[in-house]
């Protein structure tokens, strides 16, 4: 537990350094150009070595399937209701997306070791890969929706090389390649650099950000399914499946994840309200706190 608190603390250590420094240097510093760096450079190397760090064990693909299933759920219901909701069409693009998009890695994996146990490890590992998929496909095209057209989205999703690098590395991991220790910490590297940067922005987006602007629907909707909605969809789903109990627990816990920091990339990257994203996830991480005593809870009933 004491690892997870001194990872919490770095987490905002990180944010608050990159608020620091948007609030001293303003505009020398191109909130763009880091975005670029972070999702076109970094965040491959992060990629491959996250999906290479475990093997990805085809036999375990119940659980993300189940997680799946659920996102998509989630999603149409969304549909259903959100155009109804928010006319503009970024608020829509954020309305649609955002809650689904939740903190599966850097806080989902080590919560649901302190609470199930190393045993929760390879589950874990194939629902964040599922979650990076969903990111990279779902979260792009909605994201590039708040600022393109439909046939601009879906390239803009090909066009990403994580999604490419997710694919290659799932491939070599599946077929059994081990890369040797030089070459995991080369990787290690650009995914420490990675994490940093993407905390770095968030902080920097943090600058000028004002709550008391944002559409109080949308504050209102997104945190609704994200703490309300989402998991009353997960409990009904999983409550109603023969599973061991430890499975229901991971994908449940996974999917009450508060937003996570790459929300800001992808709003940042399309120019999709970056401002308003960072708020609703610096909120979503707050109520968190309290939240996740709350989810604990319920995996008692499933």
């Amino acid at each position: 537990m004491g690892s997870i608190i001194f990872s919490i603390l770095s987490i905002y250590v990180f944010i608050v350094m990159g608020y620091l420094s948007k609030r001293t240097f303003k505009e020398q510093i191109d909130d763009k150009t880091i975005t670029l760096l972070n999702i076109y450079f970094l965040q491959v190397f992060l990629t491959f070595w996250g999906l290479l760090l475990h093997p990805v064990d085809i036999t375990l693909l119940y659980a993300p399937s189940l997680y799946l299933v659920i996102v998509v759920i989630a999603l149409i219901f969304s549909a259903l209701f959100a155009h109804h909701l928010f006319s503009h069409k970024k608020e829509y693009s954020i309305a649609m997306v955002v809650a689904i998009i939740g903190n599966t890695g850097n806080l989902g994996i080590p919560l649901n070791i302190a609470i199930f146990g190393e045993a929760s490890i390879p589950y874990t590992t194939v629902v964040n890969l599922v979650n990076v998929f969903v990111v990279y496909t779902i979260g792009v095209y909605f994201y590039s929706r708040g600022s393109f057209d439909v046939k601009t989205s879906l390239k803009n999703i090909i066009k990403l090389p994580i999604l490419w690098a997710a694919i290659l590395a799932i491939f070599l991991s599946v077929n059994g390649y081990k890369p040797n220790e030089s070459i995991m910490k080369m990787l290690m590297m650009g995914a420490y650099a990675s994490i940093t940067m993407q905390l770095f922005l968030f902080g920097i987006y943090l600058y000028g950000t004002k709550i008391n602007k944002i559409n109080k629907t949308l504050i209102s909707w997104v945190l609704g399914f994200k703490f309300l909605l989402l998991p009353l969809i997960a409990f009904v789903v999983l409550y109603n499946i023969e599973l061991d109990s430890m499975i229901k627990g991971i994908i449940f816990i996974e999917l009450i994840m508060p937003l996570a920091v790459a929300n800001v990339n992808l709003a940042s990257l399309y120019d999709c309200r970056p401002k308003v994203v960072t708020a609703l996830v610096l909120i979503s991480s707050f109520l968190f706190l309290g939240i996740i005593f709350v989810g604990i809870k319920a995996l008692d009933y499933l």
